[in-house]
């Protein structure tokens, strides 16, 4: 069967990796260990991904569980949240390329990505990227996050198409091996040019 949608994750996929040294500035801002803070940031991130907190509570969350006292009138959270959103705000100019090319090929292009609800907004605003897709599913507005399968559920019922028509690139291996369960043809992203020569082999000339 033909493939009629290619679908994109957003973080490290459409935007650039992530500087590792941005975890490492919110740990020495916490007063902790890169190794104690890592694990709690990613731990209660779904929760926040998923629109049912906002970025203050995720942050005071995350100070709390790790026994930082945060003084009244400290805006210790606010500049750990900047530094945060602003750390996902470059984009891969040769991946909106190859989101360009999949369009005017006549494919469904689509975006698919664990977002909350600030930086969606942000991103909405300011990210040309973000009036590209003809779809454009993100956690905080469906309350699921990947590697849930009701999101490529989701996802599905919003493109109208089986899962078998759809490539979908995303960077982490759980979110490619959940989808893949689907029947989507899911991809770990690695780069742009590997993108299109996957693509190719699916048979999408772009």
């Amino acid at each position: 069967m033909s493939i009629k949608a290619v679908v994109f994750d957003y973080g490290q996929v459409i935007s650039l990796p992530q500087n590792l040294a941005v975890i490492d500035s919110l740990a020495d801002m916490a007063g902790v260990e890169r190794e104690k803070f890592h694990p709690v940031l990613w731990d209660l991130r779904s929760d926040y991904d998923r629109g049912i907190i906002n970025a203050r509570e995720y942050y005071g969350k995350i100070l709390s569980k790790l026994s930082v006292k945060v003084d009244a009138g400290n805006h210790l959270i606010d500049k750990m949240i900047e530094m945060d959103l602003t750390s996902w705000k470059e984009i891969n100019p040769e991946t909106v390329a190859l989101m360009e090319d999949v369009k005017k090929a006549g494919y469904i292009l689509g975006i698919l990505s664990n977002m909350p609800h600030d930086f969606l907004a942000w991103a909405r605003e300011t990210l040309p990227v973000f009036s590209l897709p003809h779809v454009g599913l993100f956690s905080c507005e469906v309350n699921l996050v990947k590697p849930e399968q009701a999101i490529y559920q989701k996802l599905l019922s919003m493109l109208d198409i089986r899962a078998e028509e759809v490539v979908f690139f995303d960077d982490m291996g759980e979110n490619v091996k959940s989808a893949e369960a689907l029947g989507i043809n899911a991809i770990l992203w690695k780069n742009p040019e590997d993108a299109r020569r996957k693509l190719l082999s699916l048979g999408v000339i772009v």
